[in-house]
């Protein structure tokens, strides 16, 4: 016998998907207790791209949010002088999706670039694995352990169509894009939420592959191309984070989308979407458009 009516009934589901991800996220006990040293460990032996000890000699944060099944979300800070008080600063996402190899392990070198040569010009914040329950599953997963696709997991504008809605109608339910019962249900995108609140970042930078373009979402002017890949702007999806970031937070949005997910670019390749992304970043935070951005946080 259903004692909720409906509507009533999808509520309180939401509301327990809702706190049970909360209480993980943000009590590492209940999380479990993987340290930093053990999921370097874990990635090392995913991808032959990443090294144990290059991970390990990154030293990051210590851990303060936690995926599905207890595992650390990697976190690193790189801070601006404290004589640059309007310095951008750039949220830097990789590993959204667990299937997308290259997109953690670029993120990494890009890391690895950044913790010999930063400035203290910009602030950077990385989180360069975001799903490792879908990364270190044996057949590594699109979706987080709850089989929820995270780049749809986020809140959508109220004039648009709910994330739930659009895969329903427009996407056949293909699980690999499914966003949950509701925005925010999973601690990974929640991760992101805070972060986004605390950083209040110029700008988010999110690496994906394989469709070997350069995406943007924005009234900024993005680059004409980052090394390889060239500007192809394919709009937002309801729930994702470049909707997110741009239609609710006002925050232009760069999605990185490498040419494969499971072979690495050149190296040459990455030194140069690298240097062209540092000199858009140099370029635009000298520019009216990004000072206007800046000078609102």
């Amino acid at each position: 016998m259903n004692f909720f009516p409906s509507a009533q009934l999808y509520r309180f589901k939401l509301a327990c998907v809702a706190f049970v991800s909360l209480c993980v996220s943000a009590n590492p006990a209940i999380a479990g207790d993987n340290s930093v040293d053990d999921i370097c460990k874990k990635i090392g032996k995913k991808l032959s791209s990443v090294s144990v000890t290059e991970c390990r000699k990154l030293n990051f944060n210590k851990p303060r949010f936690f995926s599905v099944n207890g595992l650390p979300l990697l976190e690193k800070h790189y801070f601006a002088k404290a004589s640059k008080v309007y310095a951008p600063k750039i949220l830097f996402i990789g590993g959204i999706h667990g299937d997308e190899y290259s997109s953690v392990s670029v993120t990494f070198k890009w890391l690895k670039t950044l913790d010999r040569y930063h400035s203290g010009s910009y602030d950077w914040h990385f989180l360069p694995l975001v799903n490792p329950d879908g990364l270190l599953k044996k057949n590594s997963t699109r979706v987080n352990a709850r089989n929820i696709d995270l780049n749809r997991n986020f809140q959508t504008d109220r004039q648009q169509i709910t994330a739930i809605d659009h895969w329903q109608q427009k996407t056949k339910r293909r699980p690999r894009y499914y966003p949950g019962l509701g925005p925010l249900s999973e601690p990974e995108s929640q991760a992101i939420q805070q972060l986004i609140a605390e950083i209040k970042p110029t700008v988010i930078v999110s690496v994906h592959a394989p469709h070997g373009i350069l995406d943007f979402d924005g009234q900024v002017q993005p680059p004409s191309r980052l090394g390889p890949l060239h500007l192809r702007q394919l709009g937002t999806y309801p729930g994702s984070l470049g909707n997110y970031g741009y239609n609710i937070k006002n925050i232009p949005v760069m999605t990185i989308e490498l040419e494969h997910a499971g072979i690495m670019p050149k190296r040459a390749q990455i030194s140069a979407m690298w240097i062209d992304l540092v000199r858009w970043i140099k370029i635009k935070t000298k520019s009216k458009e990004i000072v206007a951005l800046i000078e609102q946080q």
